[in-house]
């Protein structure tokens, strides 16, 4: 990589000059300034007794009489020295890049990583809230999967616990036997519409009982639809037929509604884990521990954790009538994955930040149990989606639907799409295609754009917007060079001593060398925005040189195959960079 090609040879200057083996910090030279990378020279000061530009002054003209061929000039500006580098050098950056058999890949690092994200409940639809999880952890996978790590995508299915038995016991009560046939809808949105049916009954009953002169609190420990539920919950651990029946089959209801989402967003999974058998095995973990002395038991029965030297708080584990709780479900679903995957180096939690206090007690117990690995273990915590009229609620079924969301911005995309009038000879499959890669295209790149842990609003409309930061407005680019190419083929790369570069292609080079820095940097974060942020700025940066240079009529032969291979390999660039975010490009739009 170019930086640390001139990070290299400003070492060897600084101590030729000084004697010193001291590291120099390099950036992007800012765009008032002459130069393309900057060298920060204050740092130097501590070292040596010079004033910051004196310093610089040194070190550019070194540069320049002993690394000719890579410096051509130099400029300081308050002890920062802005280096412009030949245009041979960035032709050769150009050239290697060319080379690469596949961008953004590095070979196998012997490390394996567990990648888990979706992980949902089955009482409802996946919504908004679950695409951000699942978009976030689905490209963090395929992020590590480019630094040559093998990577395990897993999730754990919620499908046991009160939550389920609220839209069974709805169910009985009012389901009349109905079936997502009989409905004409999804199984998953089925169970969903039980699960809501019964919070308004729930919500009516509570508001009898403390009309009736009965606290809130009261009221809920009174509540025989709560009571019920929790009797079916009980009724399930214990093994009764027809509640276990009942159970399987509205989760195989919703089962089929998720993996339909699932083929329809392009996302999958190497592992998939349920609760209803890991909640057992989490049991045990507990007796494992009480022997240990790592919890303690209360004289009412139930089973708890001191985690205070942690500088958390007591943890319940299990409950007094013996059934568990969600960590004790967790505990058992890591040992779980050990088991499966015992060479794991990492193992990543894909969940929201409400959940940030769970992760550290589920951490902090399974170092307790002298679990080593258990350092290794890490919470992708993100921030919540949140819309223009305020935060979604399950149980209000105020949700956005996930399939309807991407076939209402799907038809936006549409719409935009007919509008530009360039699709009169495609066929309807082709259309429709389009029209979906465009939809799933712009909700990922939009939930993807904004750092994790940071909440935000999500827009629809804006997310399908041809200008901005959106994916449709990348793919546009995209397609607009494969149009170009079209119209040519790309030459070979050559170059003679008169070749020279201006200010954007030496930009764009630059730009297109900096790709593995920032899959690094994403991968060592876990941080998709920070691909998302690059190839924005890469689309930008391109679409100005496309507007101020000629291409295919550039009458100077060398310039004209340069601009051409400099189209093809941002076009590749901007493919494989939407490809590890799990976004497709189209061919035209």
């Amino acid at each position: 990589m170019y930086t640390s090609i001139v990070a290299d040879i400003a070492k060897k200057t600084l101590h030729t000059l000084y004697g010193l083996n001291q590291e120099l910090s390099l950036q992007k030279t800012r765009k008032e300034f002459e130069g393309e990378i900057t060298l920060l020279i204050f740092p130097l000061t501590k070292h040596i007794a010079e004033k910051p530009d004196a310093i610089a002054e040194k070190i550019g003209n070194h540069l320049c009489e002993n690394y000719a061929d890579i410096v051509a000039g130099f400029q300081v500006v308050k002890g920062f020295l802005n280096l412009s580098l030949q245009s041979n050098f960035w032709l050769t950056q150009l050239k290697n890049l060319q080379n690469l058999p596949k961008i953004g890949q590095m070979a196998d690092s012997g490390k394996t990583f567990v990648v888990e994200y979706s992980s949902p409940n089955t009482n409802k639809p996946l919504h908004l809230g679950h695409l951000r999880n699942i978009f976030l952890g689905y490209a963090v996978a395929n992020i590590l999967k480019s630094r040559g790590h093998q990577v395990q995508k897993v999730q754990i299915i919620n499908d046991r616990g009160i939550h389920i038995c609220k839209s069974m016991l709805a169910w009985q009560k009012w389901g009349n036997g109905e079936t997502p046939e009989q409905a004409g809808m999804k199984g998953d949105k089925l169970v969903g519409k039980y699960y809501v049916l019964f919070d308004k009954a729930y919500k009516e009953e509570l508001k009898t009982l403390t009309a009736s002169g009965l606290s809130e609190e009261e009221a809920e420990k009174k509540s025989a639809l709560m009571q019920e539920a929790q009797s079916l919950l009980l009724a399930w651990e214990q093994g009764e037929t027809e509640v276990v029946a009942l159970w399987q089959k509205m989760n195989t209801w919703v089962y089929a509604g998720f993996n339909e989402t699932y083929k329809n967003i392009a996302v999958d999974f190497d592992k998939l884990y349920y609760e209803s058998n890991t909640y057992l095995l989490g049991k045990n973990v507990v007796e494992d521990g009480l022997q240990k002395n790592v919890f303690y038991k209360k004289e009412d029965g139930s089973v708890w954790c001191d985690l205070t030297a942690e500088g958390l708080d007591h943890k319940l584990v299990l409950r007094k009538d013996g059934t568990s709780v969600y960590i004790t479900q967790d505990l058992g679903t890591a040992l779980e994955r050990l088991k499966d995957f015992p060479s794991m180096n990492a193992m990543i939690y894909t969940v929201a930040d409400e959940q940030d206090y769970h992760f550290k007690v589920l951490f902090a117990i399974l170092k307790k149990m002298g679990y080593a690995w258990a350092a290794s273990c890490y919470h992708l915590s993100y921030g919540m989606v949140e819309l223009p009229f305020g935060r979604m609620k399950s149980r209000e079924g105020t949700v956005v639907d996930a399939d309807e969301l991407l076939q209402e911005v799907k038809q936006v995309a549409q719409s935009q799409t007919e509008a530009l009038g360039k699709l009169t000879d495609a066929s309807a499959e082709e259309k429709e295609n389009l029209y979906q890669i465009i939809a799933l295209g712009a909700i990922k790149y939009f939930l993807l754009k904004v750092e994790p842990r940071k909440k935000m609003l999500f827009n629809p409309e804006e997310s399908v917007q041809l200008q901005g930061d959106t994916a449709p407005f990348v793919q546009y680019t995209y397609t607009r060079i494969q149009s170009l190419l079209r119209k040519t083929t790309v030459p070979e790369l050559v170059w003679t001593a008169q070749t020279t570069l201006n200010a954007e292609e030496k930009e764009i080079i630059q730009e297109l060398s900096h790709v593995e820095e920032v899959l690094n940097q994403a991968a060592q974060s876990y941080n998709p925005s920070l691909l998302i942020n690059y190839v924005y700025e890469l689309v930008r940066i391109y679409n100005s040189f496309y507007q101020n240079q000629q291409i295919l009529k550039e009458p100077q032969a060398d310039l004209q195959a340069l601009r051409i291979v400099l189209s093809h390999e941002v076009g590749r660039c901007i493919a494989r960079t939407l490809e590890i975010l799990g976004i497709q490009v189209p061919s035209r739009m």
